[in-house]
């Protein structure tokens, strides 16, 4: 970020309240509100939908419940990734995380969008502890300068980077819509049995219980080619975009591809394009795909169908790991071997059923594809603006730009300054 105009301040001196996060295990269960953790603000815009629940007092629920205008930063592991809440949700944030309440004299939305910065970041890094496992304290995750340009400044600046957000939220809706159309789609035909022409097929026993005559069930190992993740030195890593993209596990996960932020110079284990990246160590289950060629560690696995119908085989293993680390069975894994996976059981349809699954949802994959390619476009371009108007090279003083007048960020008393 070049040097801009404005005067810095210590990021505390602008903070209402610091609060480290509460220590609790996440449950799949709604048992109480959702419990925010440091995986689930890794992804460009937190999934509300996928973020567990925890058990909590009331007592204690005041003390930890976010609220809009909050800001959560990891403070281990990926120490200096943070998110701003943009809306009021029942939920209480983790134990590795550090909550910030920003003074009502200061825009919440502005200084957000300077802590989730490739510069907070950066500064993080370079004053953080720990080399297996890096962290950083509340003192330290709150010793940033921060740029602090007049109120009315941090309101524009605000109102435009949050335009861009806007976009992609809505781009991130109709994501869900199409993905949950596709899901339902599989359903219908391969789980509840309503495909087209079912009312004449008979059902038959199999070890997976009543299935249409025909259908068969196969081992995983049977229907795919799968490669398992192997970790190289970290000394190979770099943050620079050297190399293939590097992902370890379901760290830097979407709701559909991941997130590129780690690369490595050494390029073995490569998942191609269209494979499926499956976490086969906690959270073993969860799902991603591959829209590029990236180095898979130790966590995942690459699994691609060997008759080329990968959108069946998506949906169906999406359909069966619903609960993470279950196996689809109910038995609980931290880790999962080659052997588990390549025996896992997977339903095998008569070919032209599958074609024909394929060719229905084939459209909408490609328009997923082309709104998460929006999506990252509109990204990059808030990411490249974000430093210059934080700079003041861009100068919005005389730009018409509606703002709102009251913020929404809950600050208690005004700190005071000395």
């Amino acid at each position: 970020m070049a040097k801009g105009k404005w005067d810095r301040v210590v990021l505390r001196e602008i903070c209402d309240s610091v609060k480290y996060g509460y220590t609790a295990s996440a449950k799949s269960e709604p048992i109480g509100p959702k419990f925010l953790r440091i995986t689930d603000i890794m992804p460009d815009q937190i999934d509300w939908v996928s973020v567990p629940y925890c058990e909590i007092d009331d007592d204690k629920l005041n003390k930890y419940l976010l609220k809009e205008g909050d800001i959560v930063i990891a403070r281990t592991g990926t120490p200096g990734y943070a998110k701003r809440i943009r809306a009021d949700h029942q939920a209480v944030f983790a134990s590795y995380l550090v909550r910030i309440r920003v003074d009502p004299k200061c825009d919440s939305q502005y200084v957000g969008y300077v802590i989730e910065s490739a510069e907070y970041k950066q500064f993080v890094e370079l004053n953080r502890g720990g080399a297996a496992q890096p962290h950083a304290n509340a003192q330290i995750l709150t010793s940033f300068p921060i740029p602090l340009p007049p109120l009315p400044i941090q309101h524009k600046i605000a109102a435009i980077l949050s335009t861009y957000d806007d976009l992609i939220e809505n781009n991130t809706r109709r994501i869900k819509i199409l993905e949950d159309m596709a899901q339902t789609l599989y359903r219908e035909w391969f789980v509840q049995y309503r495909f087209p022409g079912h009312e004449n097929v008979p059902m038959v026993q199999s070890e997976l219980g009543p299935i249409p005559q025909g259908w068969e069930v196969k081992m995983l190992g049977e229907m795919c080619n799968v490669l398992m993740g192997q970790s190289p030195k970290s000394e190979f890593y770099n943050k620079i975009g050297e190399g293939l993209p590097f992902h370890q596990g379901v760290t830097d996960f979407g709701s559909r591809y991941p997130t590129d932020r780690v690369y490595c110079t050494i390029q073995k284990r490569i998942a191609e394009i269209d494979d499926i990246l499956f976490s086969v160590r906690a959270p073993v289950g969860r799902i991603n795909i591959a829209n590029k060629r990236i180095i898979i560690g130790r966590g995942l696995s690459a699994i691609r169908s060997k008759s080329n119908h990968q959108h069946f085989i998506i949906h169906q293993l999406k359909d069966r790991f619903q609960e993470e680390d279950t196996m689809g069975s109910g038995t609980i894994f931290n880790a999962i071997t080659k052997a588990d996976l390549l025996g896992i059981q997977l339903l095998k349809p008569i070919i032209h059923l599958i074609a024909k699954f394929e060719k229905t949802v084939q459209p909408i994959s490609s328009e997923l594809a082309n709104l998460t390619i929006k999506n990252n476009n509109l990204r990059q371009t808030r990411d490249l603006l974000l430093p210059k108007l934080i700079s003041g090279e861009i100068d919005v003083s005389q730009l018409d730009i509606a703002t709102d007048e009251v913020q929404p960020n809950q600050g208690g008393t005004p700190i005071r300054y000395s």
